[in-house]
């Protein structure tokens, strides 16, 4: 079993980035206003992040090709379930898939429909299938799913958590299609129908914070989201709900602490490594918009600013890292899945390098990632690059180069180098009446006429 299998096995996610970054190896619809915002959002395009260059356009429409590929040869046609991982090669006997890889891949259609990539209505079709699946045999429990299933069945595996986090995700991904396929009636009512049942107070216990998830055979977890990190999405996804919500105050009652590297001070938790500075962003469009608390994009610009010059620190000890080659989220490794990064040092750091970290970074720092992204591909070529794009991680200094491919990295890296080329899933997914309200309720600025550009 690999770390995300570890998972199903009564070890959340959460509870790793608490155990600061140890290993876990292999064993282990609205009113006029909200109306008129939802039409002004539609009416107003998201605007990419960069103005890259044609090379660099290339590349990228390369990755994101290959990325897509894992989402269309590694999902079941008929539940539209996506595996948890694959070999980067392809042609995976492995069966397990995970909601939230699904959720990533409902989304990676939207794309290859909007870019022609498939015959067409081939997208479509598999998202039918999927919301279908979803809606009528997909197990849950008060509209939440099981974290890990079966990719052919949809059955439970591991004995794994219902997971709040993995749900909104796919949830993420089902708004997605909404959106996207906003005149197939099918299509729409099957996404709200999911969207709806989802009951969020139930996982809240009474209490103002949204729980990990829940088990038949011991009831709810013990840890709470709590803490900033990528459960942005989570909650304005309960706020925002139409049946069942959280009030606007549970977005108020996590903690949001500060944390300083080299004069770069922004909201972090020092036990999380850089994807919970991404995730959220890869269907919310932040940009421009800011709360009591903070401008979030702005935010992980700051965050990846400050990892990339984390990574520029441990020349000393991996002298491969460097101006454009750097990066380190939780990946693979030579010795199993692993919680890693920084700053600060999280985890058993050994100079293995994560693709997806400045992948899932693309639109917060457009040209230093894309440069480093092609900086692995041309240094490293086929023993970094396989069939669908770059390796899960890799460890120049050792020589191993990993054989698989994890869902969510290969996800993130394809959404986000889809916003930074167009802004279309943020201008998708954001049309949603649901996210508007949420997004007002919790106390966000209306957006500004031009949106900031990072890097």
């Amino acid at each position: 079993m690999n770390e995300r299998y570890a998972l199903g096995c009564g070890l959340t996610r959460r509870a790793m980035l608490r155990r600061l970054g140890l290993s876990a190896p292999s064993l282990l619809v609205g009113g006029p206003l909200l109306r008129a915002l939802a039409s002004q959002a539609a009416s107003s395009p998201a605007a990419p992040t960069a103005a890259f260059t044609r090379n660099e356009e290339a590349f990228l429409d390369e990755l994101e090709r290959a990325s897509f590929q894992f989402f269309w040869e590694c999902a079941d046609p008929q539940t539209g379930l996506v595996k948890d991982r694959s070999l980067a090669t392809g042609n995976d006997a492995r069966d397990v898939a995970s909601i939230a890889a699904t959720g990533f891949g409902l989304t990676a259609l939207c794309v290859a429909d909007q870019r022609s990539w498939r015959k067409p209505g081939e997208a479509r079709e598999r998202v039918r299938a999927t919301l279908r699946f979803l809606r009528d045999r997909l197990p849950h429990e008060h509209g939440f799913f099981f974290h890990f299933v079966n990719w052919r069945t949809g059955a439970r595996v591991w004995q794994c958590e219902l997971s709040s986090i993995d749900t909104a995700i796919l949830l993420c991904g089902v708004l997605t299609c909404r959106q996207h396929f906003r005149e197939d009636r099918e299509i729409h009512q099957l996404a709200g129908e999911i969207y709806d049942r989802v009951d969020w107070a139930w996982m809240t216990q009474g209490g103002p914070l949204l729980i990990h998830g829940w088990k038949p055979e011991s009831g709810f977890l013990k840890s709470c989201w709590e803490t900033y990190c990528e459960h942005m999405m989570l909650y304005l996804l309960a706020i925002g709900a139409n049946k069942n919500p959280i009030p606007a105050t549970s977005w108020r009652a996590s903690k949001r602490p500060q944390f300083e590297y080299i004069g770069l001070r922004f909201i972090h938790d020092v036990h999380a490594p850089l994807f919970v500075h991404q995730y959220s962003h890869a269907w919310f469009d932040f940009r421009g918009q800011r709360d009591a608390y903070a401008d979030y994009f702005e935010n992980s610009v700051l965050a990846t600013k400050a990892h990339r010059q984390f990574c520029l620190s441990l020349r000393g000890e991996f002298p491969h890292f460097g101006e454009d080659l750097w990066g380190i989220t939780a990946s693979d490794s030579a010795k199993g899945y692993v919680v890693w990064g920084g700053p600060p040092k999280l985890g058993p750091l050994d100079g293995t390098l994560v693709p997806s970290a400045a992948g899932g970074s693309l639109p917060f720092l457009p040209k230093e990632c894309v440069r480093c992204l092609r900086t692995m591909r041309e240094r490293f070529g086929e023993r970094a690059w396989k069939r669908y794009g770059f390796v899960d991680a890799f460890n120049p200094a050792t020589g191993w180069f990993g054989p698989d491919v994890i869902g969510i990295n290969v996800g993130i890296t394809l959404l986000m180098a889809e916003n930074a080329r167009t802004g279309f899933v943020w201008r998708t997914f954001m049309r949603s009446e649901e996210m508007q309200r949420a997004m007002r309720q919790a106390g966000f600025s209306t957006p500004t006429a031009g949106n900031r550009a990072s890097g």
